[in-house]
């Protein structure tokens, strides 16, 4: 079973691979969040024979769902009414800070920092929340 991870923008949206075994997960590429971002997908899904998505599901430092939100879960319809596959959410909780690899103590640090205009992390961002979503599910 192969997953398709990802880690969704109001500009790009970054988009991961899992094994054909739907264990270990890999960035596969950053597409532009534009009016074709939806067909591209299915594309893709075609493509890399996708059984499943994992989106990336966003909320703020107290849990709640961030202004980007919304906008995911309108994602998440349209995805619905053009794919024939499952859609689950996983939490994307700081994901874009340990794929720039500021983790453990410098979290804080990196948080403060602007990240820089150029850095594109997008894919790295969806590879890790889909491999939390597989090793949670292959643990169970």
């Amino acid at each position: 079973m192969r997953y398709l991870g990802i880690d969704y923008g109001s500009k790009r949206v970054g988009l991961s691979l899992s094994d054909e075994e739907g264990r270990i997960a890999f960035p596969y590429k950053i597409i532009k969040n534009d009016l074709e971002l939806v067909d591209n997908i299915h594309n893709i899904c075609g493509v890399e024979e996708i059984s499943a998505i994992v989106l990336g599901e966003s909320h703020d430092l107290s849990g709640k769902p961030n202004k980007i939100m919304g906008s995911i879960e309108e994602f998440k319809r349209n995805l619905e009414g053009e794919l024939d596959l499952p859609i689950y959410f996983e939490k994307e909780f700081m994901t874009s800070v340990f794929a720039r690899g500021n983790d453990g103590k410098k979290i804080n640090d990196a948080m403060k920092i602007k990240k820089e205009k150029d850095e594109k992390i997008d894919d790295s961002a969806a590879a890790l929340i889909l491999q939390r979503y597989l090793d949670r599910k292959n643990n169970n």
